[in-house]
């Protein structure tokens, strides 16, 4: 983007165009006072056009960098305000076509052969939004150390050597998990430069692995009782206490993913059948039972407290915009806020899986099979679910050795 518009003078932003946008933010429940404020930023902004002499059809990201470049020393809630208005009111002209999508040829090539991986492990791999969560920040890292420094790529970029010492070197100071994760990442992207021919061999195997023991430790899992309890915790005289509370149901009966709970839509909620359906890892659709007690608590919260919305998710914001949850980390949010009521202190990260552990503990010491617990939890390998086997302490005793009295050991 230019800053300076060769063809004729700017006028700014036209009124009717911000007016929309605000309309479109008055319908996802934005509250009067906050579309003040957002009015004021885009009219700073359209005097901004005007003085700098910026068209309409030129804008992109580089004109609200230049913007935001005059509040240097100004607060940090201010900045992240403005930066959030500029990108959501730019979303919006792209989305009416005001103003064109960036092309291909617009990207520098780091930022093009990102966004292909990121496609790769979606599209092709089929991984997670969660998973890609975890993969994309650790290429764009290793991407952004192999900038030639205007947004071309380093001859050697794609080398085994190059991409050894990017490991090791990233890797002082940090977790083993850390670390692990890092080694995943990168060997999935050499896997990648290979079926994109950008290597001439895979450099998989090349990258060097960090070692992590399979099923080395007892997972962390919630008694029964604890379980309940926080569900208690819920408020079911509010709006919030009832969305939450049916979202601790579906993590204790079920033993949904956060993620999962996350995705859940109007249409996959079948209640004459009683099922929901579940859109799983991998890409993976399934049915499972819908318990009269989880399904009384959705309707119960569908009915009364979720409001009309253009989106089909079946859990929304409290706030504006009234959208899905934003991912995982908002039902992990949830989870901490009952742990936080009942007193309890989660042992480790990911307070929501301890819920999915809790069922398949519970399950275990009432006598069911490993093959029913991996059915329920809807592993697609059993190796997932023999971990569970560890906390059938009972089960163990039996088979345990007794240990060796005094002058009983050779």
């Amino acid at each position: 983007m230019k800053a300076t518009n060769t063809v004729g003078a700017s006028d700014g932003l036209p009124a009717r165009h911000i007016a929309g946008f605000l309309d479109r933010l008055r319908t996802a429940r934005y509250s009067e006072v906050t579309l003040c404020k957002k009015r004021r930023v885009l009219s700073a902004f359209s005097r901004w056009m005007k003085s700098r002499n910026v068209a309409l059809g030129n804008l992109d990201e580089s004109a609200t960098a230049l913007f935001m470049e005059r509040l240097t020393d100004a607060p940090a809630d201010r900045v992240r305000f403005e930066l959030a208005v500029l990108r959501l009111f730019l979303a919006y002209l792209r989305g009416e076509a005001i103003v064109r999508l960036p092309t291909v040829s617009d990207q520098s090539a780091i930022a093009h052969i990102y966004g292909r991986y990121l496609d790769y492990l979606r599209q092709d791999r089929g991984l997670a939004k969660n998973s890609v969560l975890v993969y994309g920040p650790f290429i764009r890292d290793f991407l952004n150390s192999q900038d030639a420094g205007d947004g071309s790529i380093l001859p050697n970029a794609f080398d085994a050597v190059t991409i050894r010492n990017h490991l090791l070197a990233h890797s002082k100071g940090r977790s083993g998990e850390y670390t692990r994760l890092m080694a995943v990442a990168l060997r999935s992207f050499c896997h990648f430069l290979f079926l994109r021919g950008d290597t001439p061999r895979d450099l998989y195997e090349l990258v060097p692995t960090v070692r992590k023991w399979r099923q080395s430790t007892v997972p962390t899992f919630l008694t029964p009782e604890q379980a309940d309890a926080l569900i208690a915790s819920a408020d079911r005289s509010t709006p919030c206490g009832r969305r939450d509370y049916a979202i601790l149901l579906l993590l204790a009966r079920l033993g949904l993913r956060a993620g999962e709970i996350v995705a859940l839509e109007l249409g996959d909620i079948h209640w004459r059948s009683a099922e929901l359906v579940i859109h799983g890892k991998g890409q993976m659709v399934e049915h499972v039972p819908l318990p009269s007690e989880v399904g009384e608590a959705i309707a119960m919260y569908l009915r009364d407290d979720r409001c009309a919305s253009a989106s089909r998710r079946v859990f929304l914001r409290m706030w504006a915009p009234r959208v899905g949850l934003a991912g995982p980390a908002a039902i992990g949010h949830i989870v901490r806020q009952a742990f936080a009521r009942a007193g309890f202190r989660p042992a480790c990260r990911g307070a929501a899986h301890l819920f999915r552990h809790g069922l398949a503990t519970t399950m275990i010491r009432h006598g069911a099979s490993i093959v029913e617990i991996a059915e329920v939890l809807r592993h697609r390998s059993q190796d997932s679910t023999a971990i569970y086997a560890k906390v059938a302490f009972e089960d163990l005793r039996g088979v345990a050795r007794s240990w060796p009295t005094v002058g009983g050991a050779i």
